[in-house]
């Protein structure tokens, strides 16, 4: 038996509104929420048990994926009370866990897309004997990241978590938020209090001259902290980018789901979504974006790099470039909202409320209240 432990607990604070009614992992992405893509994928590596630790909204995961049966898996969901941070909830899922003490874990956290080799990195962790083993990715800025030198047969070396001083920026290398466990090394874990395991089990393994390995894998990586990933990752899962076998239809330009309604000079491109109950209207322009169920698009609207919330109604020629708008949210005819704009979910912009002048930096803005 393979066994893994889902982080999925997170609140999604960088992500709001998309998170407001609905936990991260939930969020769909390519058609599905984008918890199904990580299990699927999971399953596709001979995982065959997964624990779920829950706690934002923890109630809308075993209603949706049941007992896991429909992707090959069996699952078992754990609520924490309050949150525990990675480690304390590593600690309290592993109550389910039903491997030996020398036995490998997987253990992920339930929001970063990857193309990792599953089996690969837990053959590695095997054959190196290691303690923990991490993936590890590069990527050309990792301020906001944690980093994690390694020597040359892959030992790591130290854990700096987001660095500030540039002095600090020592690897390209971050933590890709994949792991392998042996399953004593969880035991050894606090119970009942919050731990991060970025910040204090790692560091204190590495203190005891305890084996963790980093695996560099270069391969597809992404963060979905943010809005602009999300969209993205969806994007990637449409047009074939990155793999996944939940995907509910053939990888192309557009992914349009049973019961949506699009006019035939619409036009949809770059990794699309539009959801199930969705309409899409005349002349519209609708690229690399997601359009939630039952959203609807008036004619002629621009929509690019967007997110637009489960039954939002956008207004006839509105323009949305790299912005948000909430569940259920109206925005009227003729706006015109560019990046880093959220509109809250509920919100009402009228007719003609907000256009930016291209002398104006748009920054990061919410219409929360509106």
């Amino acid at each position: 038996m393979t066994e893994a432990i889902l982080l999925v607990g997170g609140q999604g604070t960088r992500l709001r509104p998309v998170t407001v009614h609905t936990p991260k992992p939930m969020v769909p992405a390519a058609g599905v929420p984008f918890l199904a893509h990580q299990l699927a994928r999971l399953a596709a590596a001979g995982v065959d048990h997964v624990v779920m630790a829950t706690c934002y909204l923890a109630e809308v995961f075993e209603p949706h994926f049941g007992d896991g049966s429909a992707y090959g898996l069996e699952l078992e969901y754990v609520v924490e009370d309050e949150p525990l941070g990675t480690g304390g909830a590593i600690r309290n899922a592993a109550e389910r866990l039903r491997c030996g003490a020398d036995e490998p874990v997987l253990v992920f956290n339930g929001d970063i897309l990857s193309g990792l080799d599953v089996r690969d990195l837990v053959a590695t962790h095997t054959r190196r004997a290691a303690d923990v083993t991490l993936h590890l990715a590069r990527v050309d800025d990792p301020r906001a990241f944690g980093l994690v030198p390694t020597d040359d047969d892959g030992r790591v070396l130290a854990f700096t978590e987001k660095p500030t001083a540039p002095e600090e920026i020592v690897t390209d290398q971050i933590n890709a938020g994949a792991y392998v466990f042996r399953r004593s090394v969880i035991d050894a874990i606090p119970r009942g209090r919050a731990v991060s395991v970025e910040r204090e089990t790692f560091p204190e393994l590495l203190a005891r001259g305890a084996y963790l390995h980093g695996q560099v894998e270069n391969t597809y990586w992404l963060d979905l902290g943010r809005p602009e990933a999300l969209v993205q990752a969806s994007a990637d899962l449409v047009r074939g980018v990155v793999d996944s076998p939940a995907l509910p239809g053939e990888r192309g330009e557009a992914l349009v789901l049973p019961g949506a309604e699009v006019a035939a000079d619409a036009s949809l491109a770059a990794g699309t979504v539009v959801g199930a109950g969705a309409r899409i209207g005349a002349g519209a322009l609708v690229h690399g974006s997601v359009v939630l169920d039952g959203a609807e698009v008036g004619a002629g609207a621009d929509i690019r790099l967007s997110l637009v919330g489960a039954g939002a109604r956008i207004g006839r020629r509105t323009v949305l470039h790299g912005a948000v708008v909430g569940d259920g949210a109206q925005v009227g005819a003729d706006n015109e909202l560019r990046t880093g704009v959220r509109v809250w979910c509920e919100a009402v912009l009228p007719d003609a409320a907000l256009r930016f002048s291209p002398d104006v930096p748009t920054g990061s803005r919410t219409t929360e209240g509106l």
